[in-house]
């Protein structure tokens, strides 16, 4: 790469909303909440899956993947987010920027390949139900989680390798809350025209796959039960896959839209809002989204709780 007259970047601002004041404390507060709220409701999903012998169970595996997986991407993210709220030193090194960056791809590369995962259980569960047990066995299910989480890793070292092997030259200002690639592609020195072709590639293979994955999964589903001929088996087998359908639609609707544009649609405005919706408020979501329709995880959850409630009238 070309860099002559090009200033060595050592460390890069986050902007966040510097430029209102006023909202900051209040933003800290409603942050801070979010972020206790979401790790306290996924670490006790991650609890109550594997605390509970009976619900060791294909859904529950892949529910305790996700739950560990949204503590790990809401904590990428919202702790610097909160300092820099309270903080007047709003910078980040070029490295934490590069690994910020990178864990922010990989647990999000991962989401969308955990979702498909979960798409194709729902499935297997609902068009085979008596083949179930043998198709999504205990070694099957490890390898597909594993596959996921893999996928995460390789497809977030090439993406965040694309970016940061540019150079930058002068204003050093993140016009973001976080180290997205757009607003960091912004600072980009020269041509970036066949970095922003190569991050659009990927993103188009590393969403659109398993979206449409879910897509033939659920149109799969959809046919077998309009084919049940009890109204009340396919209320129940719907009921099953309502929790899954609405994390897809929250999360994939930010994603699609944040990442398969063209670069010259960035608007920052609209991108911290966006960001802010699948990074803070969809991790909030879920957790209370899976519990409320999940009976098996309201069940475990009211056993512990009369537990708990009988061993302290005991005492």
């Amino acid at each position: 790469m070309e860099r002559n007259n090009q200033t060595l970047i050592t460390e890069f601002v986050l902007l966040g909303v510097s430029g209102f004041s006023e909202l900051q404390a209040l933003l800290f507060l409603v942050f801070l909440m979010s972020y206790i709220t979401t790790l306290t409701g996924n670490l006790l999903i991650f609890t109550l899956t594997l605390a509970n012998p009976s619900l060791h169970t294909p859904v529950s595996f892949f529910l305790r993947n996700f739950s560990f997986l949204e503590i790990s991407y809401i904590s990428v993210t919202l702790p610097k987010m909160l300092a820099d709220l309270i903080l007047e030193d709003k910078t980040i090194s070029f490295t934490g920027c590069a690994a910020q960056m990178y864990f922010l791809l990989f647990l999000g590369g991962t989401e969308c390949f955990l979702l498909g995962v979960m798409a194709y259980d729902r499935y297997a569960a609902i068009c085979h139900p008596l083949h179930y047990p043998c198709i999504m066995n205990n070694i099957r299910c490890t390898v597909l989680a594993a596959v996921s989480w893999l996928s995460g890793i390789f497809m977030s070292f090439g993406k965040t390798s694309v970016i940061f092997i540019l150079g930058f030259c002068g204003s050093h200002e993140i016009n973001h809350f976080f180290s997205d690639i757009p607003p960091v592609l912004k600072l980009a020195c020269g041509d970036t025209f066949l970095n922003e072709i190569v991050f659009f590639m990927s993103a188009l293979i590393f969403i659109t796959f398993p979206f449409v994955l879910i897509l033939v999964s659920y149109l799969l589903i959809i046919i077998a039960i309009m084919n049940m001929p009890s109204a009340e088996g396919r209320q129940k087998d719907f009921s099953t896959c309502f929790s899954h359908l609405v994390v897809v639609t929250l999360f994939y609707r930010a994603g699609i839209v944040m990442y398969l544009r063209p670069n010259s649609a960035y608007a920052p405005d609209m991108d911290k809002l966006l960001s802010l919706f699948y990074t803070v408020i969809t991790p909030m979501l879920n957790p209370i989204i899976y519990s409320l329709r999940n009976k098996e995880v309201k069940g475990a959850l009211r056993r512990v709780i009369a537990r708990n409630c009988f061993l302290k009238t005991r005492l």
